[in-house]
């Protein structure tokens, strides 16, 4: 059987072998996504309380580019950010690897399917980007973050969301509850319970912050800086594109 084969079809992503890795795990996250995607934002929007839409704000302005400015938008999903951005007066372009995805998605940015690891782009072809919720997802996050520094032009801005677990003990502990019970509950009953369980387990994937900022760093980023959100809940990852 090939390591990419899910045993069980009827699961978006099996988790039985622990969480996969590689190539592997390009394939099931690209099904998980496609399966998904039909309720994922109303999922999305009860899971965490709608401040996933706060979080995407919050990030949007992070930017801090004027209007105009070319965005990236990776990990587009159903074009959460791209309509946020358009809001601001940027011109965003939506990519993702889950076509079940895109087709859901509600925005008037182009969208394109590709491989963020491998992007459409030439370099110094755009002015930002923006990812939400994607990170942990990417098979290679150094060379996801070296992709970004051949794509964003000298002094232009990342604004990264992604979920993280709280720092403070009594948080962390509410969180894991709420995220390793909970969210998979929830998704259950609403879409698919093996892709809501593989979120709060995902996070095993983020290498420690100050290694994923000095990465950064090293891809070309300066002023590079974590700000915790909603009691660490999520975290933005912000830098500027080396001159």
């Amino acid at each position: 059987m090939s390591s990419t084969t899910n045993p069980h079809p009827d699961r978006a992503i099996n988790l039985d072998g622990g969480l996969p890795q590689g190539a592997a795990k390009a394939v099931a996250v690209r099904k998980m996504f496609d399966t998904i995607s039909p309720r994922y934002d109303m999922v999305n929007r009860i899971m965490t309380l709608r401040l996933d839409v706060r979080w995407r704000r919050q990030t949007a302005d992070a930017l801090a580019l004027p209007a105009g400015s070319r965005i990236l938008d990776l990990a587009a999903g159903t074009g959460d950010f791209c309509r946020v951005l358009e809001g601001r007066g940027l011109r965003p372009i939506g990519m993702d690897l889950s076509f079940g995805m895109l087709h859901h998605a509600r925005t008037n940015a182009p969208l394109v399917q590709c491989d963020a690891l491998r992007l459409p782009i030439a370099t110094a072809g755009v002015d930002g980007v923006t990812c939400g919720f994607a990170l942990r997802n990417f098979v290679d996050l150094s060379a996801f973050f070296n992709e970004l520094g051949r794509v964003v032009q000298p002094g232009g801005r990342i604004a990264l969301l992604d979920a993280c677990a709280p720092e403070q003990p009594l948080l962390r502990f509410g969180h894991t509850l709420y995220f390793g019970r909970v969210v998979p509950l929830i998704g259950g009953l609403l879409s698919d319970r093996s892709a809501y369980a593989y979120l709060p387990k995902s996070l095993a994937y983020l290498p420690p912050p100050a290694e994923m900022l000095e990465t950064l760093r090293a891809a070309g980023f300066s002023g590079v800086q974590r700000r915790l959100l909603t009691g660490g809940a999520a975290q933005l990852i912000v830098g500027t594109r080396a001159t």
